[in-house]
């Protein structure tokens, strides 16, 4: 009697009697996984619940174990696949036909004093299987206002709200998805929940897909979101479209000559060119421009081979055009409840890497050295331009730094790519959580399949089935792996495909005003003909 009021207890009150039976448990079942003969047409994806026994605090205790159907089967024991056609006719036609569904459900634990557990022991054949109540599944899969971010609802239940744990994102999280199945979308949802907790968050936005974030879809305005572009950037929207566009720049003399060296590629063992680059900058008296340096290492070339030898080297520096006046406090960029997007389109990659590099270390500087005190979120769109596997990059390093050390001092790292095996995997495996949408590319899945321990086969096998806006999340920030549809934004999106169809029906209106225009410019020029010889 004390095993069941407990069981009671960890449901809330409700009693087996009002749970909708669907099946029972046969063959052979795991902690894991489980079989059972299905009495209705029940759903792929569907969760369900059993009762099980497991032993906690040193006591067996009854508890509700929740599972998710991942395989369906029907099959017939008269209709057999070594039938001939003609034989499986007339067993039809005398309606000695059967038909059963058997479902393989996985396992997903049990709630118990708040945190999802994972059995330990086998469940029984013979068990019955109930549709997972509404109200059990919520308990599951949310979390306190103060820690939950609301993301969306289950694929399979449209009234379940799930939500993501803020608390997780400590350890790292990747957004992963191929083209077009909504991995920008689902960053700007994280975003407008991120803000309404008070974060303190920094977009890298390679192609001005976070810049609409201050605009909500009724037209309305959200504050403390600003936007920053270099000087240089050509932008993909102008600032009538966007607002307000903050200026990002870095003098020049403000560099150290370490700074130089990282960005121009001077190993550290090269010590005379890094003296001889010293011996230059220290002959300035006040600020001085690169083309002074230039021309300063071109003097002191003539007599010293070292100086010419880095002039070779700082002269790469003309590519990188986000020098100015002044350099941007990374403060402007740091605000408690605030949403900075660094708007990086048009930019030539090299310029791109140094503005995030330049970035990225500014802020890891800023709260390691306990300048800025609350946590950090930064999301990096298209992260395997920044972190890639092979090749090097200015940012890879910073990146990798703050993927490792970064949680100890409060810098939270989202990585956002849709070609996950061309992120270096160190970067990638330090992503504890993974919001992973549609994938069919095999190289993607492999990458995915590695960086995550908690990512297994049946889920990754899911992925290729999932619709636009659909998810799988695992990790820290949830506490069981659960298939998600995404919440609609509030706010408008910047990395939205382009409308096709209706680009194609504006390409034909102005091309049939063209040509009406060319008619009744020929038709002008007749009427002058014919009048002239007329007369």
């Amino acid at each position: 009697m004390k095993k069941s009021l407990e069981g009671l207890q960890l449901l809330g009150g409700i009693g087996v009697s009002d749970f909708r039976r669907v099946g029972l448990i046969v063959g052979e079942a795991s902690p894991t996984e489980f079989l059972f003969v299905a009495e209705e047409r029940v759903p792929r994806w569907e969760y369900v619940l059993v009762k099980s026994v497991e032993s906690i605090d040193g006591e067996d205790k009854e508890v509700d174990v929740i599972a998710q159907i991942d395989r369906i089967y029907s099959y017939s024991m008269a209709l057999r696949e070594d039938l001939a056609l003609d034989v499986a006719e007339k067993i039809i036609q005398a309606g000695l036909a059967d038909s059963r569904v058997i479902a393989k459900a996985r396992v997903l634990g049990f709630v118990y004093n708040g945190v999802v557990l994972q059995p330990r022991r086998a469940i029984s054949p013979g068990k019955e299987v109930y549709l997972a109540p509404e109200d059990v599944l919520k308990k599951f899969y949310s979390y306190s206002d103060e820690e939950g971010l609301f993301i969306g609802h289950l694929i399979t239940r449209p009234s379940v709200p799930v939500s993501i744990s803020v608390e997780g994102f400590r350890r790292h999280l990747a957004i992963l998805a191929q083209t077009g199945a909504g991995k920008s979308y689902t960053a700007g949802v994280l975003l407008e929940e991120l803000l309404k907790k008070g974060a303190t968050v920094v977009v890298i936005d390679p192609h001005a897909d976070y810049v609409f974030l201050s605009r909500k879809r009724d037209g309305s305005r959200i504050g403390r979101i600003d936007v920053f572009r270099t000087p240089e950037s050509t932008g993909r929207y102008d600032e009538s479209q966007v607002g307000r566009i903050n200026t990002y720049e870095v003098k020049f003399s403000d560099l150290s000559v370490d700074d130089i060296a990282t960005i121009c590629g001077i190993s550290e063992k090269w010590v005379r060119i890094k003296n001889a680059i010293q011996e230059a900058i220290n002959s300035f008296e006040g600020d001085y421009n690169l083309d002074d340096l230039i021309a300063k290492l071109e003097e002191i070339g003539q007599s010293n081979q070292d100086a010419l030898r880095a002039l070779s080297h700082i002269q790469k520096l003309k590519k990188l055009k986000v020098f100015g006046s002044a350099t941007t406090d990374i403060e402007k960029l740091l605000k408690p409840k605030h949403i900075t997007v660094v708007d990086l389109s048009g930019l030539d990659d090299k310029v791109s890497d140094y503005v995030v590099f330049k970035i990225l270390s500014d802020i890891y500087e800023k709260v390691e050295g306990q300048q800025y005190t609350y946590p950090v979120f930064v999301f990096i769109e298209e992260a395997h331009r920044f972190v890639p596997n092979k090749e090097s990059t200015l940012s890879k390093t910073i990146i990798k730094k703050i993927a490792a050390e970064g949680r100890k001092f409060g810098i939270f790292l989202v990585l956002i790519t849709q070609r996950p095996y061309k992120i270096d995997p160190d970067a990638l495996s330090q992503c504890n959580s993974q919001i992973i949408m549609r994938m069919t590319n095999p190289e993607d899945q492999k990458a995915v399949r590695n960086s995550s321990e908690r990512m297994s086969e049946s889920l990754l096998n899911d992925l290729p089935g999932l619709n636009v806006g659909e998810a799988v999340i695992v990790g820290e920030v949830t506490r069981a792996p659960v298939m998600v549809k995404i919440r609609q934004r509030e706010t408008e999106e910047g990395g939205a495909d382009i409308d096709v169809v209706e680009k194609l029906r504006e390409a034909v209106k102005e091309a049939e005003e063209e040509e009406k225009s060319k008619d009744e410019v020929l038709r002008k020029e007749v009427e002058k003909i014919r009048g002239i010889v007329e007369m």
